[in-house]
This record gives structure tokens, sequence and C-alpha cells, in this order.
């Protein structure tokens, strides 16, 4: 998965880094890089903090990927523009256009690429594999989306075994979490070993 978003960070970041005259050309890479592993460290920290129905719903289409407003959005914007503030040394207003633009971009471009039949660069049930450990393997994630589009419990039911998912998704991605600080590689490299097998 990381491979792909990497690709995908790299159509989506020519205008907002390349392009921007507040990213130094030796940097760029590293930018593009650091908004890879923002995107794929957010995701995995938001499941780990019990946020699993955001998540899906943000990647399954339910909620705008675009929104900035978007809590999911709006939390890995603010990750990377952190990163962009101190690793890179951009100024405050740099930083916050680069984040609130890229971020939001590449997310609606995931979205939209991994719920398109026809696209087979990414799906649903191998981001969320990738993120968890593989716990979402087997899952029956049409049917888990279609109650967050339709509303959760809609028959008021409490359907038990929706909230099993949720905790399988946020366990996995809490042992992903701290097989990664774990590694000696640490970073995106320990990332990329992690999830990539």
């Amino acid at each position: 998965m990381i491979d792909q978003l990497l690709s995908l960070v790299k159509e989506q970041a020519q205008g907002t880094v390349v392009d921007n005259p507040a990213v130094p050309n030796e940097q760029n890479d590293a930018v593009i890089h650091a908004a890879t592993e923002s995107i794929a460290s957010g995701l995995q920290h938001e499941l780990a903090s019990g946020n699993a129905n955001q998540v899906l719903s943000l990647l399954g289409g339910g909620a705008n990927a675009q929104d900035p407003q978007n809590p999911v959005v709006s939390r890995i914007s603010g990750n990377f523009m952190d990163t962009l503030l101190q690793k890179f040394n951009l100024d405050a207003g740099s930083a916050g256009q680069i984040a609130s633009s890229l971020i939001p971009t590449v997310l609606g471009s995931l979205v939209k690429k991994s719920n398109d039949p026809g696209d087979n660069s990414f799906n649903l049930q191998g981001i969320l594999n990738s993120l968890t450990g593989g716990q979402a393997q087997g899952l029956n994630l049409s049917g888990i989306l279609g109650r967050f589009s339709g509303g959760l419990d809609k028959d008021g039911d409490g359907d038990v075994d929706l909230q099993d998912i949720m905790g399988a998704l946020t366990n996995g991605a809490r042992q992903q979490q701290q097989q990664q600080q774990q590694s000696a590689d640490g970073g995106l490299g320990g990332m990329l070993k992690n999830l990539l097998g």
C-alpha cells in the first residue's frame, strides 16, 4: 500500500510541493515522503484510537475526504503541518497552505480510487489490512459501509457484531503501531517494512 500511496502523493504534489518556492528543491522528495508517512500513520493512529467508524466512513466515501473540516482529514493535515514546521523549518503560512491543500487532495484521490471498481491500484480491504496487520481480512466491508452510509443501528437492535469489527480494527492498528515503534528502522522505513512484510 505504501508504494501506491507514495505514487499518489507524488501525482498530487506537483503544484503544492514541487512548484512551491517555499519548499527548497532538494527537500521535495523528503516532503513527499513525509506526506505519505503522515497519511499512512495518521489513518493507522485514527484506527488505533478507536475512530474506526470515522476512517471507514472516510475511506468508503461516506464522508467527504476533501473536506478540511472532516475530523480525520483535519488531524492528519495538522500532523503533517507540524512535520513541515519542525522537520523542514517552513514558515507557518506555507506549512499550513501545503498541508491543507495536499492532504485533502491525496485523501480524496485515495477514496476515489479505492471505490472505483475499474481501478485496482487501491482497495479498502488492502488499505485496512495494511494498517491493521491483516485484521480486516475476510470482513464484509460493503455491508459495514452500508451501515455507515445509512446511519448506524437504524433498527435499534444494538448489533454487537459491528462493535466487534471496530474492536478488531482498533486492536490490529494498535499492534501495528507497537511493532513499528519497536522497529529499529523507525520512520517510513520501519513502516514500509511492517506494512509490506
